[in-house]
């Protein structure tokens, strides 16, 4: 018997890396997608890029904008359009809290990450305050501060 029949094949989940750079999280929600089988294959491969995307609300549904997907490489005519609103599958009353909250000022809904639960392909939602300037300037601060902090942890741990 082969090792290959061992491995297990691991998905790719997809992160929104400056999410958490230019916003503060304050909730998240986990979504489902309404996608394309070409769309769910190039997920598969990992080819999507959250720059600019975001959701929002039209009619008591939410969506989400601007998630660029990748075109499947062996779909034909049938690919999809790599930036087309899709639709996020949400509970009523998910719906409502995030309607409530949107509405307040300063309030935005984006997405976090894209992976695979059960086959399934899910958006992690955040529901985000924008961040200032000097916020982020803290932020970078802080985490130079730990970095600076564990590197002379580790050597410390050396020299004994």
């Amino acid at each position: 018997m082969s090792n290959d029949s061992n491995k297990k094949k691991t998905t790719p989940e997809i992160k929104n890396r400056k999410a958490r750079h230019d916003y503060f999280v304050e909730e998240t929600y986990e979504a489902g997608i309404v996608l394309k089988g070409t769309e769910v294959k190039s997920l598969r491969q990992g080819k999507a890029s959250f720059t600019d995307s975001f959701a929002f609300m039209d009619h008591g549904e939410i969506y989400l904008k601007d998630l660029y997907i990748k075109e499947f490489d062996q779909g034909s005519y049938n690919n999809h359009d790599p930036r087309r609103i899709r639709k996020l599958l949400l509970k009523k009353s998910e719906i409502q809290k995030i309607d409530k909250a949107i509405s307040q000022k300063g309030f935005t809904l984006i997405p976090l990450k894209i992976y695979f639960k059960h086959g399934y392909a899910k958006v992690l939602l955040g529901l985000a305050r924008g961040k200032k300037q000097y916020d982020k300037r803290a932020d970078i601060a802080k985490k130079d501060m730990k970095r600076e902090l564990e590197r002379n942890l580790k050597k410390s741990q050396f020299k004994i």
